[in-house]
């Protein structure tokens, strides 16, 4: 008896790191130019084609995982006597937590002798794809499911989801900005920050003036607030701005505080969608209080 380790197509693993950690990753689907499609490795997705036809006006609509996708995926786990650890996108962003959590609790009525734990990694991209790598990487330690579990929520609230957009107006579309008075200035040149915050949504911490200053703010964020920055991968995720990406790199690399090692990827189309064309976006592990303690930038220290 062992368990099994899921997420969805959100996190944005490259398939290669997914299949590599044994990681079971369910795709999420979106409407696209009259095709109903989804994305199963972000390496091999073309973001330029499909962020440019965003910018274009092409519309895209997406659709979250339903309780019967994890019921059939769940069940045959369970049935051949494996546990099961369900890594889902922030709760406030996505209903998909709320569908792993009603299948969870609707098969343990049969199988009451196996575990379901739906882990709310209360952010997306790589603020979800990591958890579910440490999760693996747990596993293959030898590490129990009920210390995997409490490791992985701990981990949830220290993980650092910090990003900017190039138009506030995805996320408007889409209801995923909690604090709607962002908005304001963005015609101006202001560039909005947002993080994912302690109740697990989207919000606005704090503006600056121009896509530069926001790429050093990202950078200004991580040097205050990385925790053990050796020991740890961070990711970068663009969407169609792989150069600000590379920008992204050499200023972590320079900070004094340089990590591991640094994975950048793509947005997949779901995600993407929703923060929209020249999303920058920044995940790593930060100190206990580093979801509110970007509320204070650029007085972080």
């Amino acid at each position: 008896m062992g368990y099994q380790i899921v997420t969805d197509t959100a996190g944005n693993l490259p398939k290669r790191i997914a299949d590599g950690h044994g990681i079971i990753v369910l795709p999420l689907t979106y409407r696209f130019m009259g095709q109903e499609l989804t994305c199963t490795d972000v390496e091999a997705f073309d973001g330029a084609d499909f962020y440019g036809k965003m910018r274009s006006g092409e519309a895209v609509v997406t659709s979250q995982i339903v309780p019967q996708t994890y019921l059939e995926v769940f069940e045959p786990i369970l049935k051949q006597g494996d546990d099961i650890i369900c890594v889902c996108m922030a709760s406030g962003i996505s209903g998909t937590y709320g569908s792993a959590s009603v299948a969870g609790r609707m098969l343990q009525e049969d199988y009451p002798e196996r575990r379901v734990e739906v882990i709310d990694a209360m952010g997306a991209a790589l603020g979800e794809g990591f958890v579910a790598v440490r999760s693996a990487e747990l596993r293959s330690r030898g590490v129990s499911f009920e210390d995997n579990v409490e490791q992985l929520r701990r981990l949830s609230v220290r993980m650092c989801n910090v990003f900017t957009v190039d138009d506030l107006m995805y996320l408007r579309r889409g209801g995923r900005l909690s604090n709607m008075a962002a908005i304001v200035g963005t015609v101006l040149g202001i560039k909005p920050l947002l993080k994912g915050s302690e109740e697990a949504k989207i919000v606005a911490f704090s503006k600056v003036r121009g896509r530069k200053k926001s790429i050093e703010a990202l950078a200004e964020c991580y040097t205050a607030l990385v925790e053990a920055p050796e020991e740890q991968t961070v990711g970068i995720v663009e969407a169609d701005c792989r150069e600000d990406a590379r920008r992204l790199e050499a200023m972590i690399q320079k900070s004094g505080k340089e990590p591991k090692e640094i994975l950048t990827v793509g947005y997949e189309p779901v995600t993407g969608s929703h923060v929209g064309p020249g999303a920058l976006a920044l995940f790593f592990e930060g100190r206990e209080d580093v979801r509110t303690a970007l509320d204070s930038y650029p007085h972080l220290r």
